[in-house]
């Protein structure tokens, strides 16, 4: 019997770790897709070539394959005057919601799986879900929520979430989430900007063993919340939980104080009228379906408005093509209800797959607890940041020697970039035969701009390719398109259907049209330092925005990373460029592993191989060991907020951080002076 798949477990730089044997590339979505519609086609990169060169056809054919529930109109494409003005299917309707719930209803299997870190899982059905959700959209209704208006969620990875997600888009109301161990200022400056009506907020979460109760701060937002009129509260650390924090009069309104919200419990709410139907109503396929935000390192967060047509049609060509989400799969991501990942992920049920929730420490109570649920639950597309692999990788783990993970068909990496050594770690120690697909995009887009794809070859430290529809290049400061191998600025040169409407309160989008499509006239620019390989694949070096310039040389951080992260003794790396002597310098701090202290041989070391593995520029001006690394909420480190402390400068957004009290690691540092 021919095997699924070849793997090689080589280094950079050599064989392909993994290529697709012919019968697995003949049983993926995307080869059969690429049959159906471009039967003259050779591969996915004719495919690609089409879906740039005649989107309208693309995006009608990504509708008509995913079989979604709705009028796909009349027009595939309206062209405007620039790329924002252009529009998908712009005389679509449909509810995102009855998608989402379409594809498995009657079903035995469950629609959602939710495990805590200490190995508790609960099961929702299909029909079950649909039913909760009907009860929850009856409430919203009931309390007068109209369509456009906002629902807020203040949330541990629950299933509740997931449900108010869907009754709040089944009445065509506006959705918006942050994770629940977001600060209070945190959740203010983006809920606050945007005037929900409605708020669900859990008694607390629990993580890494602690428990770490909320009710106390609730009652404090709901006060900083003068249109929140309905608090539902989920009971997560107490089956009932005591609501005194968060009734009476909050606030003062005037010269008076207003009444406090009325106040809800949520087990009371799902189970109140228990034969309601699902009233679904649809709309524009440019109806506003979400509010996700921006990170906030550098002001208040950017409230981006998404539109439920176009994010779902590109949901749906990420999970069925790219991923190769098929109904049945089960579909596990490592996210909290404060990062995009979390609307993808539920997007997951369009495609008719059962997701998997988990709230919790992803290493409690030890490195092997995703790898044991992973293989407790039969997990298919199993989702986790590349700062997660290498932590893992680092930690001398093997998964494959302790876990079955043979219903694993894809691996998906995002967050960072990841390195060449953790592709050859995943083939070597945690599964050969499996589809590893570094993914790259954001919050902006709530998608992938670059992602995988399961008919090709995996080669170490390389996504494999663009998104479909998208026409991703590759600038320099000019404007035009670079050689492979050299870096430049992440682009896309062709509007696409998850494009946002817009920023909320930036009425005549001169902000948006700022953030995304005035550097370079006709693209949308991402942010993202990258460059193109040999392969046709891709390498982000890092945020643009962090690129070092040393000397008037760019350097992407990830470059820097790479090489210093590979050495036992560093846990972690941050490096940022410091203004010097009318020039800059590269400034590499690092986090070591217990018992290590940053010596000189260490320190020559670290010189040593990134001049070998890099380059002279490369090599750092000053090192210096710190205890501990700032971090937003979604793992990624912020070296704008580093270069600022560095600089003496305030740090305008603490609530972005995790952990705001390591940027006190980098004050006043003496090796600056």
């Amino acid at each position: 019997m021919e095997p699924t798949s070849r793997a090689d477990p080589s280094g950079p730089g050599a064989a392909p770790l993994w290529r697709p044997a012919d019968t697995h590339i003949a049983s993926t979505q995307i080869d059969g897709f690429r049959r159906r519609y471009l039967p003259e086609s050779a591969d996915t990169d004719d495919l690609w070539r089409w879906s740039v060169d005649d989107p309208g056809s693309f995006w009608r054919a990504v509708w008509e394959w995913s079989e979604v529930v709705g009028d796909p109109g009349l027009l595939d494409v309206e062209w405007g005057d620039e790329l924002p003005a252009t529009r998908f299917r712009p005389d679509a309707t449909l509810n995102i919601a009855e998608n989402l719930l379409a594809k498995r209803a009657g079903t035995d299997e469950p629609a959602i799986i939710a495990a805590t870190e200490d190995g508790e899982t609960e099961e929702l059905g299909w029909d079950e879900l649909r039913r909760q959700v009907a009860a929850v959209a009856s409430f919203l209704r009931s309390a007068g929520v109209e369509p456009g208006d906002r629902v807020a969620a203040w949330m541990p990875h629950r299933i509740e979430t997931v449900v108010l997600f869907l009754a709040t888009a089944s009445v065509g109301a506006i959705f918006t989430s942050t994770s629940a161990d977001f600060g209070v200022d945190g959740v203010v400056d983006r809920f606050g900007q945007i005037a929900p009506r409605v708020l669900l907020a859990a008694d607390g979460y629990r993580y890494g063993g602690r428990a770490f109760p909320l009710l106390d701060r609730l009652g404090v937002i709901v006060a900083a919340l003068p249109t929140v009129e309905r608090v539902i509260v989920v009971g997560c650390l107490e089956p009932t939980p005591d609501l005194a924090p968060v009734t009476g009069p909050l606030g003062p309104r005037g010269q008076g104080r207003r009444p406090g919200p009325e106040i809800s419990r949520w087990d009371e709410l799902v189970a109140a009228d228990p034969g309601i139907e699902l009233a679904l109503e649809r709309f524009p396929g440019d109806h506003p379906v979400y509010v996700l935000y921006s990170s906030g390192t550098t002001g208040k967060p950017k409230c981006i408005v998404h539109r439920a047509g176009g994010v779902l049609l590109k949901h749906l060509s990420e999970q069925r093509l790219h991923s190769d989400v098929r109904p049945g799969d089960r579909v596990f991501f490592f996210t909290t209800c404060g990062w995009m990942m979390w609307n993808w992920l539920v997007s997951c049920l369009g495609a008719g797959a059962t997701i998997v929730l988990y709230d919790g420490s992803p290493t409690h109570p030890s490195v092997s607890s995703l790898f044991a649920l992973a293989e407790r639950l039969g997990v298919t597309l199993f989702g986790v940041s590349a700062k997660y692999l290498d932590a893992i990788m680092k930690s001398g783990y093997r998964p494959a020697d302790h876990h079955d993970l043979g219903s694993v068909r894809t691996i998906c990496s995002t967050g960072s970039p990841l390195s060449h050594e953790a592709f050859s770690w995943v083939y070597g120690a945690v599964a050969r035969d499996v589809h590893l697909a570094s993914i790259s995009g954001g919050t902006d887009l709530c998608g992938c701009l670059v992602l995988g794809d399961p008919t090709k070859p995996v080669n170490a430290g390389e996504i494999q390719g663009p998104a479909l529809g998208l026409d991703i290049e590759v600038f320099g400061d000019d404007g035009r398109p670079v050689e492979p191998g050299s870096k430049g600025e992440l682009v896309c040169r062709n509007p696409f259907p998850s494009m946002p409407l817009g920023f909320w309160g930036d009425d005549d989008g001169s902000r948006y049209r700022s953030a995304y499509f005035e550097r370079y006239p006709g693209a949308w620019a991402h942010g993202d330092y990258a460059s193109w390989t040999g392969n046709g694949g891709m390498i982000i070096h890092g945020r643009s925005d962090a690129t070092l310039n040393a000397s008037g040389v760019r350097i992407g951080t990830a470059e820097i990373y790479r090489v210093v992260e590979q050495l036992p003794a560093v846990q972690e790396a941050i490096a940022v460029a410091q203004e010097w002597e009318d020039d800059t310098r590269i400034v590499l701090f690092v986090r070591l592993a217990d018992g290590q202290s940053l010596d000189d041989d260490l320190e020559q070391t670290i010189r040593r191989d990134l001049r070998a593995k890099c380059s002279p520029r490369h090599v750092p001006a000053v090192i210096a060991a710190v205890d501990d690394i700032p971090r937003t909420r979604s793992g990624k480190i912020v070296e704008l907020a580093v270069t600022d402390v560095v600089h003496g400068r305030p740090v305008v957004n603490l609530e972005a951080l995790a952990n705001p009290e390591a940027l006190d690691h980098f004050t006043g540092r003496p090796e600056l002076v």
